[in-house]
Formats: structure tokens, sequence, C-alpha cells
């Protein structure tokens, strides 16, 4: 797009289908590469990735040449087929439906950088559902309790929680 310019910065968040704890520490950096050449396939600038066995969290620095939910049916449909193709699970892999998708100022970019690099340490204290719902009340994000990820209680701090696989 000839004398266009612009600097939008997008953190978006999913989950795992029925947020189950599935992605693995095995091959998450795998899906994470993969993740990173779709969003740089389509011209926009990763600048962070990192997650949980249930979620990822995604900072990226969007071109105004696609809608986000266009990238992230991409995203979502695109590494699920990877997952399924390279058989990472038992069964049919898929997301849950929806994504929450946060704007944030350049000055904003190291604070977020930092917590979604440190997704292990924050979740110490917080259930994905809890840091979901956070998000949502902080940016004064009208929403629907029947459209929220479905909460599945998962507590990383248990002593019996043993992480992915």
């Amino acid at each position: 797009m000839a004398n266009t310019y612009t600097q939008i910065h997008i953190q978006a968040v999913f989950s795992v289908q029925s947020r189950e704890c599935i992605i693995q520490n095995i091959w998450k950096d795998e899906l994470y590469k993969y993740i990173t050449g779709i969003i740089q396939n389509n011209d926009h600038k990763l600048l962070a990735i990192n997650g949980m066995p249930d979620h990822i969290h995604i900072l990226f620095g969007l071109r105004p040449s696609q809608s986000i939910s266009d990238l992230m049916q991409d995203i979502k449909g695109s590494s699920s087929k990877w997952i399924n193709h390279k058989k990472l699970v038992r069964g049919n892999f898929s997301w849950q439906e929806g994504f929450g998708a946060f704007s944030y100022s350049k000055t904003d970019l190291p604070n977020v950088i930092q917590y979604i690099n440190n997704q292990t340490i924050h979740h110490r204290g917080i259930t994905f559902a809890e840091e979901y719902l956070e998000m949502l009340k902080k940016f004064e994000i009208d929403y629907d309790d029947r459209y929220l990820f479905k909460p599945v209680d998962i507590n990383y701090t248990d002593p019996d929680y043993k992480g992915p696989g």
C-alpha cells in the first residue's frame, strides 16, 4: 500500500479447544516458529510469542492490508492443520472459537513483551480464565459470559499438576 503509514500493535490471545493442556514443551517452540512464519508471510511483524499448555499470546505489528480476523483465522486454521499433520497430539487438535485482540502504543511494548515472555511466572498465581477476564475489564471491552472461553479450572501451582506430557 503506497503512502500508507501505520503503527498498530496487537496482542492476540487464544485457547486450545476445551482449554485442554496439550501444548507440550517438547514441540511448543516449533509451533511458535510455525506461527511466526504465518505472521511474517502475511507481511506482519512478530514482536513476541509465548503461552502455556492451554493458550497462546502473540504480540505483533499489524499491517493494514489484512484484518485481524483474517490473520487469526489463518494462524489458527493453519497451525491446527500443522499440529494434526505432524500428529503431535492424540485425536484431532483445534483451537477454541474466538480470540482476544488488544491494542497497545509503542511505549507499552517493552512491558507487554516482558509479560508475554514471563507467562510461566505470571500463571503461578492466576488461571487463564482469570487472566482473560482481567484483560477484558482492563480494556473496558463489553462481553457476554456465554461467549467467553469455556472455563476449565487449571491450577498451575497445584503440586499435582505435572504440566504437559
